[in-house]
């Protein structure tokens, strides 16, 4: 009972003094230089440092950490950053740390109770980094464990914007190894056909691939287990090639789910299909926690034409294709397969700045004081779900997000019960005869009206008037039933129609002939305004057709 106590006491303590207080001084963040093999990232940018300092940070940054991001030491001295001369020097200063890769083992030795790490883990594929993080009595953010469901959480996914510039780089390494153009052409030495591309997975990287092969001119094919994706393929200039096998693929969370033995079969063979048909194929296809799914099999590649190419994204985690050497460019029956495990480094500079700004935003939601220290709230869904060790504690994997409760119809219900008690308390009729009536006596008062003046004004004015009446009715019911969402290129050109206007206004205020005939004074100084307020609302019209033309133009 006694020890018990001790631990809960220990515990207490522990989270106090995790919790920050008004006494405590800023934290640095350390930045050191990534050593993984191949590795050319930088945890955080110029640009970021700076935002990082506003938030009462201080920020030091290994030397030479960004030079392969082309991020000189001296352009982090400018934007307010210390430069650490050793990795020694910088781990023992830092109280938070950024990193891009997960940290090796002689890292994690440099480490010290009471620090927070933040950056790529990947828990499920490393038990045993785990161990030697908690060991360490550290707080340990992954940033590959964000809950990517929460629409809150987009600005920190850090998984999202790398996979993003993944798949625009895999599409110019295809590029790089394809012998031909991408788009076809017609030149006086004769036809070039287009390339034909097929993306295998349509996630963020495989929306990126399909977005920057169909931009430059082939024809792109793809292919996914969620459904949901075939417009998301259409509306980038793909096309969406279905199993023939009905089967739902989602796995909640972005990701797909594994297939049964019947949908597989019938995947194979459609892949079988396009791998005869296309000249390039692109291979995306991950299921967290497991090894790539074999997508491509030998016999597929050899049927292949001569000089296709295959760009396995995949590589890392084994490769969708069963012929895909890791980290390396092969050709095997004529068919170049290209198996970079860096796709994201050979974009340092990109992808960097993606990725600072992903931490930045991370940092914003733990410091929210902005005075300089974190707060690791374990109340808050994303910053929970990130948090795979707590001094010292493991806590992944993060229990599911609170659901946000729907809201509840109560608006409708008295709104209901109110038209109900109209009706009842006219003889138990319903509210539309109300509303017809209420209509017909509009009608007649305006009609009244109408006949009120049209008794006293001359001819001509009645006339005018006639018009101008149907014409405020016309535009009234013509603006009222468009959308809101055209409501802005809907008046940009209204408005500049309607400025006919001025052409009656400039009539008005022309000399005239027969002296009796002039405008009075009255009539003239309203026509002068009519004049100058449609002027505005004419260059103002062209001038906002104009700026919405623009948007569509490259």
């Amino acid at each position: 009972m006694q020890a018990g106590a001790t631990t809960q006491d220990a515990s207490d303590k522990s989270a106090l003094a995790s919790a920050p207080s008004p006494a405590q001084t800023a934290q640095r963040i350390g930045v050191p230089r990534e050593i993984f093999p191949g590795e050319k990232r930088v945890a955080t940018v110029p640009e970021a440092v700076e935002k990082l300092i506003k938030l009462g940070f201080s920020v030091a940054v290994e030397a030479g950490a960004g030079d392969a991001a082309n991020c000189s030491d001296d352009t982090y001295r400018a934007a307010g950053a210390t430069v650490a001369e050793s990795a020694a020097a910088l781990w023992s200063g830092s109280d938070i740390v950024f990193k891009v890769r997960p940290p090796s083992a002689d890292e994690v030795a440099q480490m010290r109770a009471g620090q927070v790490l933040i950056g790529f883990i990947w828990p499920a594929q490393n038990p045993d980094l785990m161990q030697q993080l908690s060991a360490k009595k550290v707080t340990v953010l992954a940033i590959d464990a964000l809950p990517r469901m929460l629409s809150r959480a987009q600005k920190m996914d850090a998984l999202t914007s790398q996979a993003g510039v993944a798949g625009y780089r895999a599409v110019i390494e295809a590029a790089n190894a394809f012998g031909r153009f991408f788009n076809g052409q017609i030149t006086a030495a004769g036809k070039v056909p287009p390339a034909k591309v097929f993306i295998a997975g349509a996630g963020v990287a495989g929306l990126a691939a399909i977005g920057t092969a169909a931009g430059l001119g082939a024809i792109v094919r793809a292919n996914d287990t969620r459904a949901e994706v075939a417009d998301q393929v259409v509306s980038l200039g793909g096309e969406f090639v279905k199993v023939d096998y009905e089967e739902e693929g989602s796995g909640g969370g972005g990701y797909a789910k594994v297939m049964s033995e019947g949908f597989q079969q019938a995947q194979r063979a459609m892949y079988a299909k396009q791998a005869r048909e296309v000249d390039i194929i692109i291979t995306t296809a991950l299921i967290p926690g497991k090894p790539a799914p074999k997508l491509i099999t030998a016999e597929m590649v050899q049927s292949m034409k001569p000089g296709s190419v295959i760009v396995d994204m995949a590589a890392e985690q084994g490769g969708n294709c069963e012929l895909t050497e890791p980290g390396q460019v092969v050709v095997k029956h004529g068919v170049t397969i290209v198996g970079y495990t860096d796709l994201v480094s050979r974009l340092a500079k990109q992808s960097s700045t993606l990725y600072a700004t992903n931490l930045f935003r991370l940092t914003e939601e733990l410091c929210k004081t902005k005075d300089g220290v974190v707060n690791v709230n374990m109340e808050d869904d994303a910053i929970r779900g990130l948090t795979v060790i707590k001094n010292g504690e493991v806590t992944w994997p993060a229990p599911a997000p609170k659901q946000a409760a729907a809201p509840a119809p109560a608006a409708a219900k008295p709104a209901a019960a109110a038209a109900a008690k109209k009706g009842h308390g006219h003889g138990g009729g319903e509210a539309e005869p109300m509303a017809g009536s209420k209509l017909a006596i509009m009608f007649g008062v305006a009609a009244a009206l109408f006949w009120l003046i049209g008794s006293s004004a001359p001819p001509a004015f009645l006339s005018h008037f006639t018009v101008f009446v149907l014409a405020c009715f016309v535009g009234y019911m013509v603006v009222w039933n468009v959308k809101p969402a055209l409501h802005t290129p809907l008046m940009s050109v209204t408005n500049a129609i309607s400025s006919i206007i001025a052409i009656g206004a400039l009539v008005q205020v022309s000399p005239w002939a027969n002296a009796a005939d002039r405008p009075n004074d009255l009539i003239s100084w309203v026509a002068a305004a009519a004049i100058v307020l449609t002027a505005i609302n004419m260059f103002g019209g062209f001038a906002v057709t104009q700026r919405m033309l623009a948007m569509f133009r490259k």
